[in-house]
């Protein structure tokens, strides 16, 4: 099975009773990083730290998660594993985690009442490993959904995706939770995953510009959410230009993207001693961004009433 770059670890919850969970990346010492912010309606901890002018140079965790705004609660339990396991900034009066968190909107399917919790993020981490692992209706990606923009009756399972290449010396991976209110599409364009009809025709093939149906409660309840991490040697200021990039790949593949009613968040990590050309490392960011993403639907099964294209 595929890993990660050496010294991450990556683990889940995932509740198929509720249909919502939780992502965590455990970070090796020195993994700096920086974040990009292009959604409307964010749900989001610690994301002020990683702004290029900020003094802390290293997160320690990343969260992904379900739950909106009460998702978070999961970061606490991350943080708890990490202190446990003397994982942090260390300061004369104990050692204190970094553990940059963002949400998705999951609330509207399911149970509403159930969402990730501080327990959830501490087995998440027990359960971490070096893998790649599964993907699609997993972790943060389990209640996600895609195509909402003609209304939520038309939508179509979204999920978590995650992929590894490389290009020259640069080697890396990105993950993406899906749930974005547009219509996901292929390298050539093509719709694979979004609002479609009773038939299955996809309502996009004949709207090149989708209008996005305002009166069917999509306010605040999307989010495609993307972390790519790179072997390479950057600082703040540089992961910070690679985060921006990075929603040129979700831009690629979601259609419309970056809509008043998604939280987009993009993160962007590196560990290495590599050193490359910002544009490409900031170039390879977008296309990881975009093929995870597609992953993500690839991968994603149906649930009750929420087709998936994986069955």
């Amino acid at each position: 099975m595929p890993e990660l770059l050496p010294g991450f670890r990556l683990g889940h919850t995932t509740d198929t009773r509720a249909w919502t969970g939780c992502t965590v990346l455990l970070c090796p010492p020195g993994t700096a990083a920086s974040a990009a912010v292009q959604g409307s309606s964010p749900g989001s901890r610690e994301l002020a730290l990683l702004a290029p002018e900020k003094s802390m140079q290293e997160i320690h965790a990343l969260v992904l998660t379900g739950g909106s705004a009460f998702g978070l609660a999961a970061a606490e339990g991350v943080m708890r594993w990490l202190e446990v396991h003397e994982r942090g900034y260390e300061t004369p009066w104990g050692i204190v985690p970094i553990v940059p968190a963002a949400v998705i909107f999951d609330l509207n399917v399911g149970a509403r009442s159930v969402r990730p919790t501080a327990d959830a993020g501490y087995r998440a981490c027990d359960e971490a490993t070096a893998a790649i692992g599964p993907q699609g209706n997993v972790g943060a990606g389990t209640g996600a959904t895609v195509g909402k923009w003609n209304g939520m009756d038309y939508r179509m399972k979204g999920g978590f995706g995650i992929v590894s290449e490389s290009l020259g010396e640069v080697t890396g991976f990105a993950m993406a939770v899906v749930n974005a209110v547009g219509d996901v599409l292929d390298c050539h364009g093509r719709i694979i995953a979004g609002a479609r009809d009773e038939h299955g025709v996809f309502l996009g093939s004949e709207h090149a510009v989708r209008t996005l149906s305002r009166g069917s409660r999509l306010e605040r309840s999307n989010t495609t959410l993307a972390a790519v991490v790179l072997n390479g040697a950057f600082t703040k200021l540089e992961l910070f230009r690679i985060a921006q990039r990075m929603h040129d790949g979700v831009a690629r593949a979601i259609v419309p993207a970056h809509t008043s009613y998604d939280g987009d968040v993009s993160f962007a990590l590196s560990n290495g001693t590599a050193h490359f050309d910002l544009d490409l490392a900031a170039e390879f960011a977008a296309h990881l961004t975009a093929e995870a993403i597609r992953s993500a639907v690839i991968h994603a099964h149906a649930i009750p009433g929420v087709p998936g294209l994986a069955g």
